[in-house]
């Protein structure tokens, strides 16, 4: 199966060439290191895309990445991986790794479901490929879509991964991908967010997760930034740093209603 772009042209350009010049101005010439994961917005390109490019920027490119998304539209499984097939944007395509796709799935222990569905429409995971696209498309991918889950199935979804990339000889990184606060102040965006951020930077992801319910934050992306966390502790994380942080309103100019971007490295 080959999943076709579902919002190109509108969270980013079209055309191979207008993409590829969209991108091109948010990379930077960055120092590269092998990173275990990272956290990365999946806003409109014009909006978040400085901040996704900065995380890029700073990324050794391992073989494959896992893409762990939140799911907006509500269609498919609870946790949903497209097990095999290829995704498409007008600046490449990309296999899915099916093996380690397959073995996430079969160490989840059901919890993690094959189910393309959740990925047709769903924008969270695509947006980053145009950032991956333009330093690589021959890196495979595994896309997985999560719904609202507890810290429990949190935890038990990060072993699976970690299972699964412990039996393969290759380079892994764990992508979450997630934007931070969502029509606040940008006062209170930043200081909701930077709550988040700092239990990110402890990794410490249960403190992410409960400081997100209790504080009421609508980062869409916890429950992908808490799966990333455990994962990423499980294979011996030791840091984890802010590259970046803005919000909508540095573009906008509207700072009544904001949404936040964080974007950090694991390692």
């Amino acid at each position: 199966m080959k999943r076709a772009p579902a919002v190109a042209g509108q969270f980013y350009n079209g055309t191979p060439e207008s993409l590829t010049r969209q991108v091109s101005q948010y990379i930077l010439d960055s120092p590269k290191e092998p990173v275990l994961g990272a956290l990365c917005p999946h806003a409109g390109l014009m909006y978040s895309g400085h901040v996704a490019g900065a995380v890029y920027s700073r990324i050794e490119f391992p073989e494959t990445f896992i893409f762990l998304g939140p799911n907006h539209t509500g269609l498919g499984s609870p946790v949903s991986i497209m097990s095999e097939g290829q995704w498409e944007i007008p600046t490449g395509t990309f296999d899915i790794e099916k093996v380690l796709a397959h073995k996430i799935h079969t160490l989840s222990d059901g919890l993690i479901e094959k189910d393309s569905r959740a990925h047709l429409f769903e924008h969270s995971i695509e947006v980053q490929l145009p950032f991956v696209a333009y330093f690589s498309t021959s890196v495979k991918i595994v896309p997985i879509a999560l719904m609202t889950l507890d810290l429990e199935t949190c935890y038990k979804i990060a072993q699976a991964i970690v299972s699964a990339v412990k039996l393969m000889d290759y380079r892994i990184t764990i992508i979450a991908s997630s934007d931070m606060s969502h029509y606040v102040s940008d006062t209170e965006a930043r200081a909701l967010d930077g709550m988040a951020i700092d239990r990110i930077l402890q990794l410490d992801p249960e403190g992410l997760y409960k400081t997100v319910v209790s504080k009421k934050i609508s980062m869409c992306g916890y429950i992908p930034a808490t799966v990333m966390l455990y994962a990423c502790i499980a294979l011996g994380a030791q840091k984890a740093e802010l590259i970046k942080y803005a919000t909508s309103g540095e573009v906008s100019g509207d700072y009544n209603y904001v949404v936040g971007y964080a974007g950090i490295i694991v390692r």
